[in-house]
């Protein structure tokens, strides 16, 4: 028995070895690929002058926090997700309300729409992604899948198209699903704790990204289910990821207060957006239609939006009166959606 332990433990020190020997040919490759930095290098460009956006329309009808909002694709339609219950599908130019959608469990915390503006998904506390099709000819709306697999609450979720689906969960795991079979096709698994966002590449459905509770961004191939490349450096959780336009890089938000954008080429941190008065966690972000523009949404009921190039602040957007839950830039680059725990929706340019 003492032999085997003997010889078991000086296999765990050569494999601790092998693994830092590892760690280190990894630091050399990102500090060969950091040839310059992005101050020196955006030096001599102009700063973003000051921006002030407008609120242009306001979306009353919550009851309570909404936790979740996603845009739909042609800019004008979006949906948002509150704990009063309601899936709320809304006409950004009327304000009008286009569905109502009564949900089975009402501690719910994300919300997605297709890109076929078809269908809208939602998730939350019961594990479970319900998918909801807008289209049906009866005329209310009913769940038409109801996707349960995840043994952890379900914080994302991501069409890829009509028929499939990714989530992110607090059960450390991701999944892809496929929505008309009611199965799971690929469980994507290496975080070390909750996941809780996803990002899908931008017109390329073979790639996404993960932002977690082990304080780490992880970029994943959907075709063969493994993970492709992990972020790491903020020092809290992960609550928010949103790629670049380019989709060569990617941004993050966390709870240590802080925004990083990180280059997927390069494998490491190009930039972090922070200041001396933020001292609350990031919720959510996402890029204006050029990525010049980052917008975060704040625990301290703000949204700030950063200069991505020069890391500098640009603006603050203040109309919340409590915790802005989530953003989103309409996918023409026209409009940015808030939403916030004061139960509102406004819509800013």
């Amino acid at each position: 028995v003492i032999l085997l332990l003997n010889r078991t433990m000086s296999e765990l020190d050569k494999l601790r070895q092998e693994a830092e020997n590892l760690k280190n040919q990894i630091r050399e490759a990102r500090k060969a690929a950091s040839d310059a930095s992005l101050i020196d290098v955006v030096s001599n460009v102009a700063p973003v002058p000051r921006i002030q956006l407008r609120t242009r329309r306001t979306m009353r009808g919550h009851l309570a926090k909404i936790y979740a909002m996603h845009w739909n694709a042609d800019s004008k339609y979006l949906v948002s997700a509150s704990q009063d219950g309601k899936l709320i599908v809304w006409d950004s130019y009327t304000t009008n309300k286009v569905h109502a959608i009564p949900l089975r469990s009402s501690w719910v915390m994300t919300c997605a729409y297709a890109p076929s503006g078809n269908y809208v998904a939602s998730g939350g506390l019961d594990n479970v992604c319900s998918i909801y099709n807008l289209r049906t000819r009866e005329g209310n709306v009913k769940v038409s899948r109801e996707l349960s697999g995840h043994t952890g609450y379900l914080s994302c979720c991501r069409f890829l198209g009509d028929n499939e689906i990714l989530t992110s969960s607090g059960d450390m795991t991701c999944g892809l699903w496929d929505i008309e079979k009611n199965v799971l096709v690929t469980s994507f698994a290496n975080h070390t704790g909750d996941v809780m966002f996803l990002s899908v590449l931008p017109d390329n459905n073979k790639l996404f990204l993960s932002g977690a509770c082990d304080a780490s961004a992880k970029l994943w191939d959907i075709r063969d289910g493994q993970c492709k490349q992990t972020f790491t450096g903020h020092e809290s959780d992960i609550n928010a990821v949103t790629f670049f336009p380019s989709g060569a890089a990617f941004a993050t938000g966390s709870d240590d207060a802080t925004c990083k954008l990180f280059d997927i080429r390069a494998d490491q941190e190009l930039a972090l957006y922070a200041h001396d008065q933020i001292i609350c966690g990031i919720t959510s972000v996402s890029f204006s239609k050029s990525g010049r523009l980052l917008f975060a949404g704040y625990d301290d009921y703000n949204c700030n939006i950063w200069d991505s190039l020069k890391t500098e602040r640009a603006g603050i957007v203040a109309g919340h009166d409590n915790r802005v839950s989530c953003l989103g830039v309409t996918e023409n680059g026209m409009a940015v959606a808030t939403g916030s725990w004061d139960s509102f929706l406004k819509v800013w340019n």
